[in-house]
């Protein structure tokens, strides 16, 4: 059984285009699927979180999981090799996530998640032996990339108060990202990181860093009062900075790996990774203070 090489990666999303990520609409317009998209993942999260048993907000952030690890995957493998990687990689972020959830009775899933991953790259033949070594590592690292970095929600959810700092993170994180992206479309004249995200521009990230700190201090006002005033104001500006670093980081594979968007699942947004990128750095980051500095 063969698999491509790791450094020719191609992706369903690729395109004949010699640069598809420079394309800029001509005008800018209203996006309704993407605010659409976002008024359906808001309340089903915060139904899942404040009203269902543990197990069934656990199987809604896997499922989150696992969807943004097979898109990371595209990213690198080509489709006819996918299920293959997948078969690997899925079931030891699955490990991780469990160890997250659970960690009395998986206590030793990152170790085994690792052990696992290496065996099948290394035993199985899923790639040929001169890139077994390439294969496992991307393979180990999305688990860490999207796996152990989404995962946090699930440890922030068992603070004091975790429903509504989980709602607050996505709130925060997402009112961020939609108020950049329709700034920089109307407004955006200066490119922020052209290299990287040519769409981006420094008036977007103004418009991040104004709008998420006003929707931290409603949040605190509305239903997080545990949370200060001032460190709604500093958590609001801290969700911009970190969620564009998570963003750009995104940018960066799907950069490399000449696709637009890691995929087609969210209207408005492109694929699940797409929509999460800007909480991979904000969910530890967030859990972290609250736990050792709040």
């Amino acid at each position: 059984m063969s698999t491509n090489n790791v450094s020719e990666p191609v992706s369903g999303s690729q395109t004949n285009h010699p640069d598809p990520l420079i394309a800029r609409p001509s005008t800018p317009r209203f996006n309704r699927k993407r605010v659409l998209s976002a008024l359906v993942l808001l309340p089903l999260l915060y139904v899942l979180n404040r009203h269902l048993p543990p197990v069934a907000f656990f199987v809604f952030i896997a499922l989150i999981v696992l969807v943004a690890q097979w898109e990371f995957l595209g990213l690198f493998f080509e489709k006819h090799h996918l299920p293959q990687h997948a078969l690997v990689s899925l079931p030891g972020t699955l490990l991780l996530l469990l160890a997250m959830q659970w960690p009395a009775v998986f206590d030793f899933s990152l170790t085994l998640s690792i052990i696992f991953v290496s065996l099948l790259c290394y035993q199985v033949g899923f790639a040929p032996a001169e890139s077994r070594h390439l294969v496992m590592v991307v393979m180990l690292f999305g688990i860490l990339y999207v796996g152990y970095t989404l995962g946090h929600v699930l440890w922030l959810k068992e603070q004091l108060n975790g429903t509504m700092l989980i709602f607050f993170l996505m709130l925060v994180t997402w009112a961020g990202d939609t108020a950049a992206y329709y700034v920089g479309r109307r407004r955006g004249s200066r490119p922020l990181a052209p290299q990287l995200s040519p769409k981006k521009t420094v008036e977007g990230f103004l418009g991040g860093l104004i709008v998420a700190p006003l929707i931290a201090w409603l949040g605190h006002v509305w239903f997080l009062p545990a949370v200060t005033l001032l460190e709604s104001l500093v958590l609001g500006v801290l969700f911009t900075v970190l969620g564009l670093l998570g963003d750009l980081s995104e940018s960066a594979l799907k950069r490399y790996a000449g696709a637009k968007d890691s995929g087609t699942l969210i209207p408005g947004h492109g694929g699940m990774l797409d929509r999460v990128d800007s909480l991979l750095l904000n969910a530890p980051v967030f859990y972290y203070y609250m736990t050792f500095v709040h």
